[in-house]
């Protein structure tokens, strides 16, 4: 089967920075839906009209990916507003952040980047954003999507949507 719109495609991949620094590795294949919210668009296009066994090596610049870096979306939060076992790396919705924090943008996910005595760093920038990637992937096989998965946008797979994170996980899916 040919990868097209409304089809859910299982891929493996090696995700690197332009230096070559790993940055994830899937080595399982997970199911994403073309044509909804699991894939960036430039990944999708460049699957369209393969099948099962392609190899795809692809560049992708910030704007292709996560975005540029916006430092707008650091703020400087008290610390003692956070519970004492707070750790660096721990994500918090917006509507989850303590009550008494900054007017921040909704729908982001803010990650704590430092902890400091008498503040805490949070960053709504996705941890790829102003990044260019590498990414090579391969197509480990094509299937039609269900009625369900096309309704929802997704196959059920979050890996380019940012999900919080648990604490010392330092994996991106």
């Amino acid at each position: 089967m040919e990868i097209t719109e409304q089809c859910v495609v299982a891929l493996t991949w090696t995700l690197k920075d332009t230096l070559g620094e790993e940055l994830d590795v899937l080595d399982e294949p997970v199911e994403f839906l073309v044509g909804g919210d699991d894939l960036l668009k430039r990944i999708e296009e460049a699957l369209q009209g393969h099948g099962m066994g392609k190899t795809l090596n692809l560049h992708l610049e910030p704007e292709e990916a996560f975005g540029d870096y916006d430092e707008s979306l650091i703020f400087l939060e008290p610390r003692a507003l956070f519970p004492a076992e707070l750790e660096e790396g721990m994500s918090f919705e917006a509507s989850a952040l303590p009550q008494g924090c900054s007017a921040v943008p909704p729908d982001l996910l803010y990650t704590v980047t430092e902890i400091y005595p008498e503040h805490v760093v949070l960053d709504g920038n996705h941890p790829l954003a102003g990044i260019a990637l590498r990414l090579q992937l391969k197509v480990e096989g094509v299937r039609e999507a269900t009625e369900e998965e096309i309704g929802r946008g997704s196959a059920g797979t979050g890996f380019f949507r940012v999900q919080p994170m648990a604490p010392g996980s330092d994996t991106l899916h």
